[in-house]
């Protein structure tokens, strides 16, 4: 996680990963065998995690936003594309990523308002991370609610 938060996706290395660890790398590769297996252990984790934070929120689309601010390299690795070449669209990262869908669905049943109230959380969101809105000087809270209707 330290090599994925201080440089992105790009940056996670097996080998500095292992020695990390304190193992060699060839006992890393027993459990991943290449960074893009890494990646996706990571993301389906991520994902699991966002999962779990919305389910027991108030307020699933503060939450969402919470989750994303403090753990912004996480939210890039699921919404951002992480390695050129890596392919996000796997059945068990599209499955991880439906569960997060399903509990906005409970928000909003119909499936067609829950991508575009799913589409304006995120680019808020995704906006506010790379620090948009600081540089205009407009306050990222009050603008969130606006884009929420609230």
């Amino acid at each position: 996680m330290t090599q994925l938060a201080a440089g992105g996706p790009s940056a996670v290395a097996l080998n500095a990963i292992a020695r990390e660890l304190g193992v060699s790398g060839p006992a890393l590769y027993r459990y991943f065998r290449n960074r893009d297996a890494l990646l996706t252990a990571l993301a389906l984790d991520a994902y699991n995690d966002l999962a779990e934070a919305l389910a027991g929120a108030d307020s699933l689309p503060r939450a969402y936003r919470a989750w994303a601010l403090e753990q912004p390299h996480r939210y890039r690795l699921l919404f951002a594309a992480p390695l050129p070449g890596y392919d996000a669209h796997q059945p068990e990262l599209v499955a991880a990523a439906q569960r997060s869908m399903d509990l906005l669905l409970k928000v909003e049943p119909d499936r067609e308002r829950a991508v575009v109230l799913w589409s304006r959380m995120h680019g808020h969101v995704s906006l506010e991370i790379e620090g948009n809105f600081a540089s205009m000087g407009l306050d990222p809270e009050r603008l969130y609610s606006a884009t929420l209707g609230a």
